[in-house]
């Protein structure tokens, strides 16, 4: 059953309003992590079809983060190649080149998944009701006050927000008042590009509407063209199309219309009543001849819009209320970023504010979400502005010396691949990314997630990848690359036994708050597990080997990808979010206690 409030008032940890993708991650998180949360719609159900469809490389490894990517691609279809058409010499379109769709190479997963968002979320939901957590619905928010208390402001316990909700089916409902105050020490608002939350607070978005308007249109094909289950970019002298292979045989087609189509001329909005799905087949038959392409099963979805360029002002107000997701950046769907740039925003804020209510950190921690999360999106528009003109503005010709060229386009795709799949996003250097040590992990970026990698297990020599090491469950990672000696684990062990302590001791133990495991560069014919101190493998699954597996088919290489030296060795500190936050070499281990120090507040702080 779905909580109802009966007293109408009500409190809580934090309140998210809006369940897509940006509020279903964030609750979920929250609720693996044992924060107390509610999660609030004013959709009576939750999305059956259509929308966002897109999870890159990077995403995936959160869905892996949180034990959900099974399911999704199970669920999703898995695409791996790219085809690019252009205009032939007979007047139609002829395929000028395939790539590889993902143009990442420390990607885990090397492919992008589609699935319906209705899907995508499904995943979310059912991980969330497990936990007992479940979006109410259909309720919309009415009025939001920050208290003005200055104590109440700096206390994180303090329930500093008050949101008044309306419970909009409450007249079937004896027993559910039609209005609740609800007291949240944090809100968020992931209540899409028109954000009530956004605009309640006075945050404005930045940037600009660019002319491109685009149809969006899901169904089963009929067609003959071979490229129909590849990532296909279309340019024609009839306009572009962007061909998508979808869950099951589903595609989609993103296809590129005039503004006298489909904009009212009094508001220069796009007006979805002066179109229809047929229509849009008919433009995409003329941009894909000679081929051909028809829906003899009927259209499951389809929409117009408009491609908006912009950011929100700021991210957060007095770090209590946090807007995500398409609330605070929109942009072009074309590099597949929407509901990814969501995903993770939602991802890099759920642990920072679990630490900030548990009391392991104070509340300046919250504004590096700010920090970091808006300088991306920024990033991520500078990027949609050049690939969204690329894919829109018409193919190069003698008449039209302007145009693109596939070879301008493919150029681009190759320079922002690891961006747009995730790997390349960077965080600017913080009190949660500490560069002073960056040369001691010469293949790793201080800033970046950590990159994939197989080891081996030494208690039963069973290969695996560094990423399962590391579940999204709050803690941070504490990787030990000890190196090939052995002579020194026992003094290694107690120094950072005692240094975590510190930071760990009246939080329930250095179990609760970090994730060690220990990573040699030895063979796994030479060591037992047990020749490691216990705080180097709380478990006997916790010491990896930089090894190939019993066959010699995966493994080996680990440190000389990493950038590490063997003889010297050194901890990686991985942030709750995957990303590295800082190096210390063996040597220089109280860098990890000045980078702890700089954000978690000590007991009774």
């Amino acid at each position: 059953m779905r909580w109802r409030n009966t007293s109408g008032e009500s409190d809580c940890d934090v309140l998210i309003i809006g369940a897509g993708p940006a509020g279903l991650v964030c609750a979920n998180a929250l609720a693996n992590f044992g924060v107390n949360i509610r999660i609030v719609d004013q959709r009576p159900v939750k999305v059956a079809a259509g929308q966002a469809d897109g999870i890159r490389p990077r995403t995936i490894e959160v869905f892996q983060s949180y034990g959900l990517a099974e399911r999704l691609l199970r669920e999703g279809t898995l695409v791996n190649r790219t085809a690019f058409y252009n205009p032939g010499p007979n007047g139609g379109i002829e395929r000028t080149g395939r790539i590889p769709d993902v143009i990442a190479p420390t990607a885990r997963y090397p492919f992008e998944v589609t699935l319906h968002q209705g899907g995508i979320e499904a995943i979310f939901l059912d991980s969330m009701a497990a936990l007992g957590v479940h979006v109410e619905r259909p309720i919309v928010p009415t009025s939001i006050e920050l208290t003005t208390v200055e104590t109440e402001l700096k206390d994180p316990n303090s329930h500093a927000v008050k949101v008044v909700l309306k419970h909009l089916d409450a007249a079937a409902t004896e027993d559910a008042t039609e209005t609740e105050i609800v007291h949240a020490k944090f809100v968020l608002g992931a209540d899409g590009a028109h954000s009530w939350v956004r605009k309640s607070l006075g945050i404005a978005m930045e940037g600009d509407q660019t002319d491109y308007i685009w149809g969006a249109l899901d169904f089963i094909p009929d067609t003959d063209l071979p490229d129909i289950r590849n990532f296909c970019v279309v340019h024609s002298h009839s306009g572009s199309c962007v061909v998508i292979p979808r869950e099951g045989d589903t595609v989609r087609l993103y296809i590129q219309l005039s503004d006298a189509d489909v904009q009212d001329a009094a508001t220069g909005r796009v007006d979805k009543s002066k179109f229809s799905p047929e229509r849009l087949l008919d433009i995409a038959r003329r941009s894909l001849s000679p081929f051909t392409i028809a829906a003899p099963r009927g259209v499951e979805w389809w929409t117009l819009y408009i491609i908006g360029q912009r950011v929100a002002s700021k991210y957060s107000v007095q770090e209590r209320v946090f807007i995500a997701g398409d609330a605070c950046h929109t942009h072009s769907p074309k590099g597949g970023q929407g509901m990814n740039a969501s995903i993770n925003d939602s991802h890099g804020l759920a642990w920072k504010l679990t630490h900030v209510i548990r009391g392991w950190a104070g509340l300046s921690l919250l504004k590096t979400y700010e920090f970091e999360r808006r300088k991306y999106a920024q990033d991520l528009i500078a990027f949609d502005k050049r690939f969204a003109a690329l894919v829109s503005d018409k193919p190069r010709t003698d008449e039209d010396a302007d145009g693109v060229t596939h070879e301008e386009l493919l150029e681009a795709t190759q320079i922002f691949g690891p961006f747009m799949n995730g790997i390349g996003v960077y965080y600017a250097p913080s009190v949660l990314t500490r560069m002073t040590h960056q040369a001691s992990v010469r293949g790793l970026v201080i800033g970046q997630c950590l990159h994939p990698h197989i080891f081996v297990r030494a208690a039963d020599a069973l290969p695996v990848d560094i990423h399962d090491m590391l579940p999204a469950d709050g803690r941070f990672g504490v990787a030990v690359f000890a190196g090939d000696a052995d002579t020194h684990l026992a003094a290694l062990a107690r120094e950072l036994d005692a240094l975590l302590r510190r930071h760990a001791d009246q939080r329930g133990g250095v179990a609760a708050v970090f994730n060690v495991f220990t990573v040699l560069a030895r063979s796994k014919d030479d060591v037992d597990y047990t020749d490691v101190p216990e705080l180097l493998r709380p478990h006997w699954s916790r010491v990896l080997l930089d090894d190939t597996d019993m066959f010699g088919r995966s493994g080996g290489g680990g440190y000389d990808a990493y950038g590490i030296d063997r003889t010297r060795g050194a901890v990686v500190i991985v942030r709750p979010d995957g990303f590295v936050g800082t190096v210390a070499p063996l040597e220089h281990l109280s860098e990890i206690d000045d980078y702890f120090s700089s954000f978690m507040v000590g007991p009774g702080q």
